[in-house]
């Protein structure tokens, strides 16, 4: 009797509300948004389930993209079982647990496609513990992470997957994704249509985060359709994707510089404000400014260097927000400056010299003779000073005697370089011709 009224009471307790995100989500590949270079005829997962043959893999991209979405339906049209798990609440214990389950069901005729939640977040020897049962085709892989997989996966376990890049959902992906939420609903987005562009933009890229908006804007009760100003007021804006210390902090760096080296002022302003709106610390730009001067400018500009430097000194002393004008000021100089790469490659080149010829001496002649046994050595012999040398220049050797004199700074023909390759050539005539 108690398990009759057991049952009744289950199939009468009506069902908990499940989130939007989970309501619409896709139940084939081909409802999966956003994705086609991947999913596509001529995308390598296309291509792989077209041939029935789909290897591990690492999905590697940034949140709300479809990593699970795709990794459950990848289970469903192989028919495997879908196990997943996370590397941020999984060790040994657990992973055990799932690799002898594994074992179990395939001895019994059915493989199973382990789902590894922030992959990157295992360790070494984690990740060891896959390769064997990967191998010998106990589990199908598949590992989802929002970093580099080059730099937090071990080479093994790279080289056992595919690596699938996915990307983050452009502003006609969101509105698809909004509209099949909208169906769901049964109701459009009491949204104007600037309004409605402007939710878009907050999810900046995620699905997930955007059908969350969608989810709270549904549940206000409203007379009118809100506009941009009214949306703001009732929603903050969605943090932009920035980790100080992942590949988002490396990826925008490099922008910032190489739109610097590319004398883009505009585009080095944008990659500026992306990172001080990101949480990075003026600091941290400041000195990788001074090193776009030194590296990318050299003396092709002697004042960059300079006026980066007093740039920062001005960060220091105003703080934050004021001087952060400086350093923008800064970068604007520089993106405008001529650029010269030429001292950066002589000083490479030298020391990639000094580590091949590290053991040879100065010339005796350049030599400092203080002792009697030292002259008696030929320490100072021969030394001609330059001053009273013809335009204080004598044209000696300054190599050691078994090292080839090379060339190592080239100057270019910008800036004041410009005027540093004149006197490089001159140099070069006087020593040829006083035999130095």
């Amino acid at each position: 009797m108690q398990d009759l009224f057991d049952t009744v009471a289950k199939d009468t307790t009506p069902e908990a509300p499940r989130p939007l995100a989970d309501r619409i989500r896709p139940r084939t590949l081909e409802e999966v948004i956003g994705q086609d270079q991947v999913l596509g005829p001529e995308g390598p997962l296309g291509a792989m389930l077209a041939s029935g043959s789909l290897s591990s893999l690492i999905l590697w991209g940034p949140p709300g993209v479809g990593k699970t979405t795709i990794a459950r339906l990848l289970a469903d049209r192989t028919d495997l079982t879908f196990v997943q798990i996370s590397a941020i609440f999984s060790g040994v214990p657990e992973l055990k647990k799932v690799f002898d389950a594994a074992k179990l069901r395939r001895s019994q005729g059915r493989g199973t496609l382990l789902f590894v939640d922030e992959i990157h977040r295992f360790n070494k020897a984690q990740q060891d513990s896959f390769l064997p049962h990967m191998e010998d085709g106990t589990i199908l892989l598949v590992g989802a992470t929002t970093e580099n997989p080059s730099f937090e996966l071990n080479a093994a376990v790279l080289s056992r997957s595919q690596v699938i890049v996915l990307t983050r959902l452009t502003l006609a992906d969101l509105e698809r994704l909004a509209q099949r939420a909208e169906h769901e609903v049964g109701r459009p987005l009491p949204l104007t249509p600037e309004a409605r562009e402007a939710l878009l933009e907050m999810a900046d890229g995620d699905g997930r985060a955007l059908l969350n908006l969608v989810e709270q804007v549904m549940a206000w009760k409203l007379d009118r359709p809100l506009d941009v100003k009214a949306l703001g007021q009732r929603l903050t804006r969605r943090a932009a994707k920035y980790d100080k210390s992942g590949d988002e902090h490396y990826n925008l760096i490099s922008a910032l510089h190489k739109s610097v080296r590319g004398s883009d002022p505009d585009a080095a302003l944008y990659w500026f404000g992306r990172m001080l709106e990101g949480g990075e610390d003026p600091r941290y730009l400041a000195r990788r400014i001074t090193r776009m001067a030194v590296e990318d400018i050299g003396l092709a500009d002697p004042e960059a260097q300079t006026h980066c430097l007093h740039a920062w000194e001005t960060y220091e002393r105003l703080g934050s927000p004021e001087g952060e004008l400086a350093l923008a000021q800064a970068l604007v100089y520089l993106a405008l400056a001529p650029k010269s790469n030429a001292g950066y490659v002589a000083y490479k080149m030298a020391r990639d010299l000094a580590r091949k010829t590290g053991s040879e001496p100065p010339p005796k002649h350049i030599l400092n003779a203080p002792t009697k046994m030292m002259k008696e050595q030929g320490y100072g012999a021969g030394y001609a000073y330059d001053h009273d040398a013809e335009d204080a220049f004598s044209g000696q050797n300054y190599f050691p005697e078994g090292v080839k004199r090379p060339v190592l700074y080239q100057p270019v023909e910008r800036g004041f370089e410009r005027e540093l390759k004149k006197r490089v050539e001159w140099f070069a005539k006087l020593r040829e011709k006083r035999g130095g």
